[in-house]
């Protein structure tokens, strides 16, 4: 495997400083959020120099504070499998782009932002709340959770790849910015069994065990749009699977283009690093190898295909997906590249999108 990180930056050891507390950030405010556009401009401002303007919805500009309409937009377009990445309740390129490929596929006016017709239909496929309570449980505790050195070859003389802390377990369990978690639970201890915590409503992160993979639907194509930075995935018959936000690639090792095929699908993979590859940060001069685990260079799983060092995988750093370059393959938050793994057929085409 040729891909992984330099250095991870993965050194949470405690309990982080979440963003200040939101009074209309509960669990009500985020379940019964709904559309609204902001009050019309002053007739001032609609004179014919106007004509035309859009009217801007109340998510319309990015902000600091998660917004509940965004938390319930993105765990909706999440369960339709156009993954936003870490849910983080706030406007950005992930959620713009998932917004835009969901109004695609909808056949509803091209958007980058939530429109009446995109919130209504997403509502529309899910009736359930979109935050719901879940309690810690003694095993959720288990560990171990250490630190993560950023060096790889420290990190290769470590036994196994965790997670460091239990924030860090829960927030990509739930597909979420570990900073929204601890907004939405402050002060609650999150290493503390019977803790009951808000999370976003989204099925939990799959172990990857075969009895646990779904059987259908059955991916036989997957684009790797470069220009957009998502990951694509098709059924046999065309039928669009699941649209996910990607790192591809980078200007020191751009990605491939043209076409090729999955190989095989590897569940809790081993990292080799060999010197040939020259990271940057890297003096070893001898191969090395890295432990499992979701802190891995590579993630959680890596699909190999049919290029020589080359595959999608997983991430140490999913709120970054899609945000920051790769070493050349095609890295995906770990719960979207299982979700992807438990779908994708060996022999699977893969294509690279250059437009």
């Amino acid at each position: 495997m040729r891909c992984g990180l330099a250095g991870l930056a993965l050194s949470v050891t405690g309990s982080a400083q979440a963003e200040s507390q939101s009074p209309t950030l509960t669990k009500d405010a985020i379940n019964g959020a709904t559309f609204q556009v902001a009050p019309e401009a002053p007739k001032a401002e609609t004179d014919a120099s106007a004509k035309g303007r859009k009217v801007k919805e109340t998510n319309d500009k990015p902000g600091k504070t998660a917004d509940p309409l965004l938390v319930k937009v993105q765990v909706l377009l999440d369960r339709q499998k156009f993954s936003p990445g870490a849910i983080d309740g706030r406007d950005g390129e992930n959620l713009q782009l998932a917004l835009s490929a969901y109004a695609a596929a909808q056949k509803l006016p091209t958007t980058k932002s939530v429109t009446r017709e995109v919130f209504d239909k997403l509502a529309a496929a899910s009736n359930e709340a979109v935050v719901t309570d879940y309690t810690i449980t003694e095993d959720d505790l288990k560990g171990p959770f250490r630190p993560i050195p950023p060096k790889m070859e420290a990190q290769a003389e470590l036994d196994g790849m965790g997670y460091t802390t239990p924030r860090e377990m829960l927030a990509e369990r739930f597909h979420m910015q570990r900073d929204l978690l601890s907004t939405l639970n402050p002060d609650k201890p999150l290493d503390k069994a019977g803790t009951v915590i808000l999370v976003a409503a989204v099925a939990p992160m799959g172990t990857g065990k075969v009895e646990d993979r779904p059987l259908l639907p059955k991916v036989a194509r997957v684009e790797v749009d470069k220009t957009t930075k998502r990951v694509r995935s098709f059924s046999e018959d065309g039928t669009l699977v699941a649209d996910y936000p990607a790192s591809i690639g980078s200007s020191e090792k751009p990605a491939p283009s043209g076409r090729t095929k999955v190989k095989g699908v590897a569940f809790e993979p081993w990292y080799t690093y060999n010197p040939k590859y020259r990271f940057k940060g890297v003096k070893s001069r001898s191969k090395f190898s890295i432990h499992p685990g979701p802190n891995n260079p590579v993630g959680l799983v890596w699909i190999d295909l049919a290029l020589p060092s080359y595959g999608i995988h997983g991430s140490p750093e999913p709120e970054k997906i899609g945000k920051t370059e790769s070493h050349g393959c095609i890295r995906l938050t770990n719960w979207d590249a299982r979700d992807l793994a438990s779908h994708v057929e060996k022999g699977a085409k893969v294509e690279f999108l250059d437009r």
